[in-house]
């Protein structure tokens, strides 16, 4: 969330920002509202304690009519203390209402935009493929391969959902141990956490309650399915204080994850968009200074996973309307896929500068003797399976309907070169 003081001090660079994102100024208003009657009234109610407490130390001197009429004054005085009180406790949980409903201020070269139409591209990678025969889509090839089964994923849990089988059940191992071993290479520090969170944990990144309603909620137990790996992770180190040479932090995961991605799925067949997921995650927690410079090889490490698999795909730098709530800057990476003729996002890269260590109260102190501050969190894929699969099939699909393995992957598949 957002530093009070920075709504305070500049409420019409707050006002900009949110139209620059697409939010109304609804939630800004009601903070700026609440916060002036909350100085207000903290103000008069310090002011009465002090008057209560000079005047207890007269009482003590009085005597008779006197003393009495001074009591029953600070009774007076201290029923309107506890009226100001309650009223404070009611304005606090307006004002972190609305701070938590205020997105992360944009870092200054992110282009002004009102959707993706507006994001820029900042590069493109790779040859594209030309086939001497159609390209088929990927749930044609894998239903051909009897590798993907969409009807008994329904059966099971309903639209959206599928089974993979044999080779594509294989494959999908083979991609999550491939990108977990070359994390570790570039330095991450492997866990796996519970894909069952608390309402902490959301409310620590920024998906409560901006994305409550695209969430899977375990309403008996208030907690929630893991939406991605970003969550349990950065939560790892809620409420810790770092040392500063604790710093930088690095951590790749890999965890199944859930979207209700409500209306969404039944306008795409295979498995562009599904409910359930596997993906990677790379996660870090950095020095406030330079991490934006970290967020450039934090997208570098995502595009090695693409450049060893040998997929075409391009970098989009995404703008303040198509940018996610808690990004100040984000890339995204899309693969191209011949079958669709068409690109899909695989991961997005972002720095949220101190915005979520804000929610989630992660520190470190810069020197022993001073004071903590907040860390900086970035994430990105490394890669959301699903469409890097759909890209796999249709980039390496052959005439006769099977799929060359990429080289990378098969060593994690007994060598086998093709799948059909």
């Amino acid at each position: 969330m957002l530093d009070v003081n920075v709504i305070r001090q500049d409420p019409e660079m707050v006002r900009k920002m949110l139209r620059n994102r697409n939010y109304t100024d609804e939630k800004l208003n009601m903070f700026m509202n609440a916060d002036a009657e909350w100085r207000m009234l903290t103000e008069k109610g310090n002011a009465l304690r002090k008057q209560r407490n000079d005047v207890s130390q007269m009482i003590s001197k009085l005597k008779g009519d006197e003393k009495t009429k001074k009591i029953e004054e600070m009774r007076l005085v201290g029923d309107d203390i506890k009226n100001i009180d309650v009223r404070l406790a009611e304005l606090d949980a307006i004002r972190d209402e609305c701070v938590l409903n205020i997105p992360n201020i944009p870092h200054h070269t992110v282009p002004v935009g009102k959707d993706s139409g507006d994001n820029i591209t900042v590069s493109e990678h790779g040859k594209r493929r030309k086939f001497p025969f159609r390209p088929k889509e990927h749930f044609e090839i894998a239903e051909q391969l009897d590798i993907i089964d969409f009807e008994r994923g329904v059966k099971i849990a309903g639209s959206g959902f599928y089974v993979l089988k044999g080779d594509g059940a294989r494959l999908e191992r083979a991609l999550i141990n491939y990108m977990l071993d070359m994390h570790q290479d570039q330095g991450y520090r492997e866990v796996f956490t519970p894909a069952v969170i608390n309402r902490s944990a959301v409310i620590g990144t920024g998906q409560y309650p901006n994305l409550k309603d695209d969430m899977y909620w375990l309403e008996r137990d208030d907690m929630w399915l893991n939406p991605t790996a970003e969550v349990p992770v950065t939560n790892l180190h809620q409420d810790e204080i770092f040392d500063k040479d604790d710093l930088p932090i690095s951590y790749t995961a890999y965890l199944p994850s859930f979207r209700r991605e409500a209306g969404k799925h039944s306008d795409t067949r295979g498995i562009v968009r599904v409910h359930e997921f596997n993906k990677v995650e790379m996660v870090k927690f950095v020095h406030p200074d330079g991490s934006f410079d970290v967020l450039e090889k934090l997208r570098n490490d995502a595009e090695d996973v693409i450049r060893g698999l040998e997929l075409p795909y391009r970098v989009l730098l995404l703008c303040t309307g198509d940018m996610s709530f808690a990004a100040s800057k984000c890339y995204d990476l899309e693969l191209y896929a011949p079958g669709r003729d068409g690109w899909l996002e695989a991961s997005s890269c972002s720095c949220f500068t101190d915005f979520q260590a804000r929610r989630a109260r992660i520190k470190f102190r810069p020197e022993p003797h001073l004071k903590s501050e907040f860390v900086h969190t970035l994430n990105g894929s490394g890669l959301a399976l699903p469409r890097t699969m759909v890209a796999i099939l249709e980039n390496y699909q052959n005439e006769d309907g099977t799929v060359d393995i990429p080289k990378v992957l098969r060593p994690y598949m007994r060598n086998q070169k093709v799948m059909g």
